[in-house]
């Protein structure tokens, strides 16, 4: 039913939006980006509703911020019940176990999907406007991801390919992941 294909994609939709960036939060502040970026600030104004209440009970693990990981966990986890609730299949014998498990390969999804367009966010914004407000932001952001592959691949006149070697690669290890059953 139509009306059923609409919830579910609402629901799919404002979870990873959510998800991915709670997964950036957790991201920028794993590599030390400072909050002054416009970009910074936009995710910390979307997520400090959701991660200030839980940084009170989960307290982060050095540079690791466990607050962000979990309320993105905890989106997953809602987003796949509301789904079944949805679909009506909360009753096709789904265990907490394989729940919880769907959930935290959700998590791992949206953060191939982080990479993957935080790359071509990148690779867009050095051709058209390197010189964007959020293109230092972003370039900090990508720097771990392309570096490994930088090293290997050589500039090709001028142009580096690095970003395309790292899109196949989390092209690649998407379908892996899609292809888990989950």
């Amino acid at each position: 039913m139509i009306f059923i294909d609409i919830a579910r994609l609402l629901i799919e939709t404002v979870a990873a939006l959510l998800g991915v960036t709670l997964l950036l939060r957790a991201f920028m502040n794993f590599i030390g980006m400072p909050g002054r970026n416009p970009f910074a600030q936009f995710v910390l104004a979307l997520t400090d509703w959701l991660v200030r209440p839980l940084r009170r009970v989960v307290p982060s693990a050095g540079r690791v911020d466990t607050a962000s990981l979990l309320a993105a966990y905890i989106i997953a986890l809602l987003m796949l019940i509301l789904t079944l609730l949805v679909i009506g299949a909360a009753s096709t014998g789904w265990s907490w176990t394989q729940l919880l498990l769907a959930a935290a390969v959700q998590v791992l999804r949206w953060s191939l999907y982080m990479v993957f367009f935080l790359v071509l966010l990148h690779v867009i914004l050095s051709w058209v406007n390197p010189y964007a407000p959020v293109a230092p932001g972003i370039a900090l952001m990508v720097r771990p991801f392309l570096a490994p592959f930088q090293k290997i691949i050589p500039l090709v006149g001028g142009v580096d390919l690095s970003p395309i070697a790292l899109i196949v690669i989390v092209q690649i290890l998407l379908l892996v992941v899609n292809s888990s059953g989950f």
